[in-house]
C-alpha cells in the first residue's frame, strides 16, 4: 500500500516573515488613509496676509493663483520655485496670460529646484536674502503635506500658511474610487514616508 504524500508545513521562520509582511501592509494601508485625510480640502486662512507668496511649479492652477494673491496684496513679493531653465518672465506672462508689466518688480523666479526638496532649499536661500518671516505656500492640495514637511525642516522659524489649489482632474472626494487619483495619492504617500524617515534619520544622526 502506498503512503499518502506528506504535507509540507511552513517553517516557523517563514511564518514569522509572512506575519510581519501582513502587519506592515496593514500599517501602510492605515497610514495611506490617514495621509489622504490630511490632504487639505480648503484654504484654512484665506484672508491672512504674509510677507511673501511662494509658488511651487508642477501643477495646474498654481501660477494663476500665485499671481492672483500677489495682485490682491496677500504678500509683497512672489517667488516661483522650480522654473525650467530658460523660462523667463515674458514666457511666464504668455503662459499664464497675466499682465506682469507692473508686477515684474515684485516677482522672482528660481531655476535650481528639480524636486520638492530643491523647492524648499531654493526658497530658504531666497528668504534669507529677502529677510521674510512668513510665507503663503501655494501648491496642489495632494502635494501640500509633503511640501510642508520639507519646508518646515529647512525653515523652522518661518510662519508657513498653506494655500492649496485643487486641480480638476484630482478627485479628492472618494479618491479610492478613481484609479488616476488613487495612483497619485499613493505615490505622494510613499514619497512622504521616505521624506519623513529621512528627517527622522537626520534628527538622530545629524551631520558633523
Amino acid at each position: 500500500m502506498s503512503r499518502p504524500p506528506l504535507r509540507r508545513t511552513a517553517s516557523p521562520t517563514m511564518s514569522r516573515i509572512g506575519a510581519i509582511l501582513v502587519l506592515l501592509a496593514g500599517v501602510w494601508g492605515a497610514g495611506l488613509f490617514r495621509y489622504a485625510d490630511s490632504i487639505p480640502t480648503q484654504v484654512s486662512n484665506p484672508n491672512e496676509k504674509t510677507d511673501a507668496i511662494v509658488v511651487l511649479t508642477g501643477g495646474s492652477g498654481r501660477l494663476d493663483e500665485g499671481f492672483r494673491l500677489l495682485e490682491e496684496g496677500f504678500g509683497s513679493r512672489l517667488f516661483i520655485s522650480g522654473v525650467y531653465k530658460g523660462v523667463d518672465m515674458k514666457i511666464l506672462r504668455d503662459a499664464t496670460r497675466q499682465n506682469l508689466n507692473e508686477q515684474n518688480c515684485c516677482v522672482d523666479i528660481g531655476h535650481d529646484a528639480e524636486d520638492t526638496i530643491g523647492n524648499a532649499v531654493e526658497t530658504r536661500d531666497w528668504v534669507a536674502k529677502q529677510g521674510f518671516k512668513s510665507l503663503r505656500l501655494v501648491t496642489s492640495a495632494y502635494h501640500m503635506p509633503r511640501s510642508i514637511l520639507e519646508f518646515e525642516h529647512v525653515l523652522p522659524k518661518s510662519k508657513l500658511v498653506q494655500h492649496p489649489v485643487f486641480p480638476a482632474h484630482v478627485k479628492q472626494d472618494r479618491w479610492w474610487a478613481w484609479p488616476g487619483t488613487t495612483g497619485l495619492i499613493v505615490g505622494e504617500y510613499n514619497k512622504f514616508l521616505i521624506a519623513w524617515v529621512r528627517h527622522r534619520f537626520i534628527s538622530v544622526f545629524p551631520k558633523g
